[in-house]
């Protein structure tokens, strides 16, 4: 399934997408606020890309390329992870490369996703989590509706320090 909005092509993610993914996922200050370090190796990146590819495969996680519909330039991705089929809920998240930031990407794609959610997946509840201090997600989520449930002390460890992250929830 294709999802479109008035800037973006939304389009699920393929193994060839793995070199387009690379460039940001590289990006120590596009991953700054992520559970990982950058990647620098391509061919982890091409693993990790695989990895979710079969998530989807089996109906874990949906992860949806971003693209500039006008000029076809790759801007990241959304993914939907955890996603309980039972319960109808699932986990948001999304990433975009640097030169996209500041330009309403995020909260344009992960939108049209959270609409994709609620009709046809029916899915009734959403959260996402943030690394305290990424500002520039948390003001995506309050834009999208979110509201901020909870404060987790030390809930990633992101190679040897524990971070503290912000939970907020959606319900449909």
């Amino acid at each position: 399934m294709i999802l479109e909005t008035e800037r973006l092509t939304l389009t699920p993610m393929t193994v060839d997408d793995a070199p387009l993914v690379y460039p940001f996922m590289s990006d120590p200050e596009v991953m700054a606020h992520w559970d990982r370090d950058a990647i620098e190796d391509p061919d982890e990146v091409a693993a990790t890309v695989a990895a979710q590819v079969a998530e989807m495969a089996r109906r874990e996680a949906l992860y949806w390329s971003i693209r500039e519909t006008a000029s076809d330039r790759f801007l990241g991705y959304c993914e939907l992870v955890d996603l309980d089929w039972r319960h109808h809920r699932g986990e948001l998240g999304f990433i975009i490369a640097r030169e996209g930031w500041g330009q309403g990407y995020a909260t344009e794609s992960a939108a049209a996703l959270l609409a994709h959610c609620a009709s046809p997946l029916g899915l009734k509840r959403m959260i996402a989590r943030t690394h305290v201090g990424d500002i520039r997600s948390e003001k995506v989520l309050m834009k999208l509706g979110f509201e901020q449930e909870g404060y987790l002390k030390g809930h990633v460890d992101r190679d040897g320090e524990r971070r503290d992250c912000r939970l907020f929830g959606l319900l449909f």
